[in-house]
């Protein structure tokens, strides 16, 4: 990974981790579809926005290395940028406040699997904290002199990818008891964003104290 300077891989993975651990839009739709169309419905949506992430993979990538090639300067505020606003959706995740009356995770209506794909994708392409978190997150992770920078972020991207498809489709086979149990307690909701919010303030700070 150094050789594509790709920095702190491993802190990378943990932070998708994560990331995948706390409950979002993308979450409630695979618990939704799975809880009403069943396990084949729930992974079907998660392969969806999992193919919506390909499409921001190959945005960040070529995007922030043209950015890159033309001024390190420039890379280096989006950088921070990026810290500061990891550093506020951390500030927010910690801080927010339990949403009252019914919890329990919405039933969609039924649609064929394609359509189910096709939904999930445009779901997640559309979502423009998809779009914020993907330009924030992966420059943490790559060197400003990295001598292939579109390579290292197609890889972050692949690996990105891989672990949310991984974790997704496991939570969409389990919907039915454990998952959908879980998204119904919010206090499991709330440690799950304390645990993740905390995570972005750290990872946050320590960009704002490299040098790299």
């Amino acid at each position: 990974m150094n050789a594509l300077g790709i920095t702190d891989f491993s802190l990378f993975c943990l932070a998708v981790f994560l990331l995948n651990l706390t409950p979002g839009p993308d979450t409630a739709y695979i618990i939704g579809r799975s809880v009403a169309q069943g396990r084949a419905a729930g992974v079907v949506s998660a392969l969806g926005i999992s193919f919506g992430c390909c499409f921001h993979t190959l945005a960040s990538a070529f995007g922030l290395s043209a950015l890159l090639a033309a001024s390190a300067t420039a890379f280096l505020a989006i950088k921070l940028a990026g810290g500061l606003y990891l550093i506020y959706l951390g500030i927010r995740l910690v801080w927010q406040k339990e949403t009252a009356g019914n919890t329990s995770v919405p039933r969609p209506a039924p649609l064929s699997l394609p359509a189910v794909f096709w939904q999930a994708t445009l779901t997640n392409v559309t979502n423009p904290k998809v779009i914020l978190f993907f330009l924030s997150f992966f420059p943490q992770f790559v060197a400003r002199d990295a001598p292939r920078q579109a390579l290292a972020f197609l890889v972050l991207g692949m690996a990105f990818i891989t672990l949310s498809t991984l974790w997704n489709s496991f939570t969409a086979l389990v919907a039915g008891t454990l998952a959908a149990r879980a998204g119904r307690r919010p206090q499991f909701k709330r440690w799950a964003e304390r645990i993740v919010g905390s995570a972005f303030v750290a990872l946050g700070i320590r960009l704002a104290l490299s040098k790299s």
